[in-house]
């Protein structure tokens, strides 16, 4: 039996322009955090030569291309393995909130079945395999921030190159400031889960008409690394909220997450986002850096379930075997 472990990731800015559309001019660049929420991926040999999945529904098929699940599918396809195996998915966060638990998905499945071969992988390998599967091979209008966010882990300042080369910078901090960070970092979910695809589909369409934006959403995540990297949490903050008007510039803006922030805000956070693609419904999750003096004060105001996390260094890893 094989177990990997692969954490989530929140974005602080530079979301959409990791997608080729955008980078294959000019460079992305993504500024995120993995944190302590996992996708969990249990593999065991199958007793016959069946393929049993489950992730909740639960499939049992002769041969891989019976195979409904489409990134099981083309994740197995890939590693060369038709039989003889049990597949098992958990999470501790849903899928479509924003978190990039669909890529975590593809990079812990990646990792689980090299294990299971008998064979280790680095993190490089990891997320450009699972980028492969999600956008070469099923053609998900998405970037490639999520698949090296989870393979590697921590914080880091990730730059998207024309070349189709990522360069992943960990970010140091002070002992003080990251604990102060971790402390600061609020997690709400708001509600409903939703597909990013056609807002994906709409922004890669038009993505000239939005590259002015998107400009200055690259540029966030450099000004946020650099605020990080000299400690200053105040100026991190801040630039989270000009992070928030920008992108409401490129997504479709919606009432229900728009309040909820706005009464954040009033109610003493700094500043805030709602990671993955925003869309009319809003729902997913609200991240809010807030000082601690404010936090009880921010929850009692907005009334949201809150979801405790702390950042996480490891990215992908196997627990068992």
């Amino acid at each position: 039996m094989i177990i990997s472990k692969t954490p989530v990731r929140i974005s602080f800015a530079g979301g959409s322009t990791d997608i080729i559309d955008y980078y294959q001019k000019e460079y992305g660049a993504v500024t995120s955090t993995t944190i302590n929420k996992y996708v969990f991926i249990t593999v065991n040999k199958n007793f016959g030569n069946k393929i049993r999945i489950s992730y909740p529904k639960t499939e049992i098929v002769d041969n891989v291309e019976e195979i409904q699940h489409p990134i099981f599918r083309e994740t197995l396809k890939m590693m060369n393995i038709d039989g003889g195996i049990e597949i098992t998915s958990t999470g501790d966060i849903p899928g479509g909130t924003g978190l990039g638990s669909s890529s975590t998905f593809t990079v812990g499945l990646l990792n689980a079945l090299y294990a299971f071969k008998g064979k280790y992988v680095d993190a490089e390998t990891l997320a450009r395999e699972a980028c492969k599967v999600e956008i070469d091979i099923l053609k998900k209008p998405i970037g490639k921030q999520d698949q090296y966010a989870s393979a590697y882990g921590g914080l880091n300042h990730m730059r998207f190159n024309a070349d189709e080369t990522v360069l992943v910078e960990p970010i140091a901090l002070t002992r003080e400031t990251k604990e102060k960070l971790d402390k600061n970092l609020l997690l709400f979910y708001v509600g409903e889960k939703r597909k990013s695809y056609s807002i994906l589909n709409e922004l890669k369409k038009n993505i000239e008409d939005y590259r002015i934006y998107l400009d200055v959403l690259r540029n966030l995540a450099e000004k946020v690394a650099y605020a990080l990297k000299r400690n200053d949490l105040s100026s991190f903050g801040k630039l989270l909220h000009e992070g928030w008007i920008y992108k409401k510039k490129i997504q479709t803006s919606n009432e229900n997450t728009d309040r909820y922030y706005e009464k954040a805000m009033k109610a003493g956070a700094m500043g805030g986002k709602v990671p993955g693609a925003l869309n009319a419904k809003g729902g997913g999750f609200l991240i809010l850096y807030c000082e601690e003096k404010y936090q009880q004060r921010v929850r009692e105001t907005l009334g949201l379930k809150e979801i405790g996390f702390h950042l996480e260094q490891e990215g992908g890893k196997i627990i068992y075997v």
